[in-house]
C-alpha cells in the first residue's frame, strides 16, 4: 500500500501504531448515531489494526486496504477502507470525527481512495452499504457518482431492511 495525497489531507496505510490516535477519533459518540459502537479499548484497536496489516482476508480471497486520514497539521481525523474482490469489485467504507463533517474532507478522502483503487488495484465497480437514515453519507456518495442499487442487487447482497446499497461503475478511459 502507498501513501495517497489529496489537496487538504493524506491517506496513510493504517498500522497498529495508529491505534492510540485513532482510539480518540473513534471515541466520538456522534459517529455512532446510525450503527456500530466505539472500540472497547486502545489494546483492542491495536490488535485489530495489527490483524489488518496483513492486507488480506484469512482465506486470501479479498484484499483489505485501510488508510487513516491525516490533516496537514498531523491530526488524524478518521479512516477510509476498501475490500477488493475478484473481477475488479470493491466495497468501501469511511468514518470521520464529527468535528470534521461538512468541510469536504470526507469527499476528498473517499475520492483519493477511489483514485488509488482504480489506478493501482484495477477496481472497476464500487459499492457501499449505509443506513437508510444516514442522509449525510448518502449525499456524499451521490456527489461521488454512486447511485442506489436495484432491489435485486439489495437482495443479492443481503442488505438489511434499514440499509441502502449504492453502486458506482468506473468507466474505462
Amino acid at each position: 500500500m502507498r501513501v495517497v495525497t489529496a489537496a487538504d489531507l493524506t491517506l496513510e496505510p493504517q498500522v497498529a501504531a495508529h491505534a492510540e490516535e485513532m482510539f480518540v477519533v473513534l471515541s466520538d459518540p456522534a459517529i455512532y448515531e446510525y450503527e456500530n459502537q466505539p472500540p472497547p479499548s486502545v489494546d483492542w484497536l491495536r490488535a485489530r489494526y495489527a490483524k489488518l496489516e496483513s492486507r488480506f482476508s484469512p482465506e486470501g480471497q479479498e484484499q483489505w486496504l485501510n488508510w487513516v486520514i491525516r490533516l496537514p497539521s498531523s491530526q488524524l481525523i478518521g479512516f477510509v477502507q476498501a475490500t477488493v474482490r475478484s473481477r475488479g469489485r470493491a466495497s468501501i467504507a469511511y468514518e470521520l470525527a464529527s468535528a470534521h463533517w461538512g468541510q469536504g474532507l470526507a469527499s476528498q478522502a473517499v475520492q483519493a481512495m477511489i483514485g488509488e483503487l482504480v489506478g493501482h488495484y484495477q477496481v472497476r465497480s464500487l459499492s457501499a452499504v449505509l443506513k437508510s437514515a444516514n442522509g449525510r453519507s448518502r449525499r456524499l456518495l451521490e456527489r461521488l457518482g454512486f447511485a442506489l442499487a436495484t432491489p435485486e442487487q439489495h437482495v443479492r447482497h443481503r442488505v438489511e431492511p434499514d440499509e441502502l446499497l449504492m453502486k458506482r461503475a468506473i468507466r474505462r478511459p
